[in-house]
């Protein structure tokens, strides 16, 4: 009876010591886990990103038609989709149009949203319910905002320039047909499309802001202005640099707004980029041309992105 006791005994260090966890295997479970949730993302990313980037590189230098889709043959010819492009005058026009409407769509959706935002900040009767109507406009799909602006900019029917009239003031105003007014409408009717985003974003940086800054500047004697400009400002710079970039990001490429209140004219006068892009590719059917335009809006972004990162280092350090 002993001996079996100490059997037992004796086998029970030996099993405790066979189940212990073997750290080396741990180790490499762990990175395992790690590559399964990896994998995934990398994987969605070539196959939807990089493929569809690199296959547009390449279209870019044959002559793609649509006789390809059927014949599989689209043969290179070096740059000369580019040189087309290019040369010619109708891609300056959209570039310069491109930054134009980029430009002013981000000052004008930028400035007042940060107004609103202050506004919002401050507590009054119903400033909820204001604060949840403000975003209607950014819900409501960007084809319906356009087709619903076109009638009310129409030069003949349009609520506005029946109100100007009303009022007496110019009621025959051509907003989307006249090419010096067409590019400004644009413009103004993305600034009203973009102010939700924007207010909602920067009032939310702006609740963040520690209630002492504003305590120790009014005991400073700071005034309102200065208050803004040193203590709101530089603590909200995080998120307007990120209200910014997205804004950038889905502005420089914009195709449907411009489509449903212009179709990119009158004469030219409203065209992008993003638009001389789908009338090469959809319109003409000159697959290698638009794949050249919409390589480079990609540099665009690219080199936007590349100056965003270098200057958030900058301030990193």
């Amino acid at each position: 009876m002993t001996t079996v006791t100490d059997t037992a005994a004796a086998s029970t260090p030996a099993l405790g010591k066979a189940a212990a966890p073997d750290p080396a295997r741990l180790r490499r479970r762990r990175r395992l886990a790690r590559w399964g949730f990896v994998v995934p993302a990398v994987v969605f990313m070539l196959l939807f990103f990089g493929y569809p980037l690199v296959r547009n590189v390449v279209m870019s230098f044959q002559h793609y038609t649509p006789k390809t889709f059927f014949t599989g043959e689209a043969p290179f010819n070096g740059t000369d989709n580019w040189s087309a492009v290019l040369q010619d005058a109708l891609f300056g026009k959209a570039l310069w149009h491109t930054l134009v409407f980029t430009a002013g769509s981000l000052l004008g959706q930028f400035c007042i949203g940060l107004a609103l935002a202050v506004f919002f900040s401050r507590r009054f009767p119903l400033g909820g319910v204001l604060r949840s109507l403000i975003l209607l406009p950014w819900l409501v799909p960007m084809v319906v905002s356009g087709i619903v602006w076109r009638r009310i900019l129409d030069q003949d029917t349009g609520v506005l320039n029946t109100f100007l009239g009303t009022i007496g003031l110019s009621g025959d105003t051509p907003w989307l047909t006249s090419p010096d007014m067409a590019l400004l409408s644009v413009v103004l009717v993305n600034i009203w499309i973009g102010i939700p985003f924007n207010t909602v974003i920067l009032y939310g940086g702006l609740q963040e802001i520690p209630k002492e800054l504003y305590e120790a500047a009014s005991l400073d004697g700071a005034s309102a202005w200065r208050t803004f400009r040193s203590v709101t400002l530089p603590v909200l710079r995080p998120v307007i640099t990120v209200v910014l970039v997205l804004g950038f990001m889905s502005t420089v490429k914009i195709l449907d707004l411009i489509l449903a209140l212009t179709d990119g004219g009158p004469a030219d006068a409203t065209q992008t980029l993003g638009t001389l892009t789908y009338q090469n590719s959809f319109v003409q059917l000159d697959f290698g041309a638009g794949a050249v335009v919409g390589n480079v809006l990609i540099l665009i972004s690219a080199a936007f992105a590349v100056f965003y990162l270098r200057a958030n280092r900058t301030d990193g350090k």
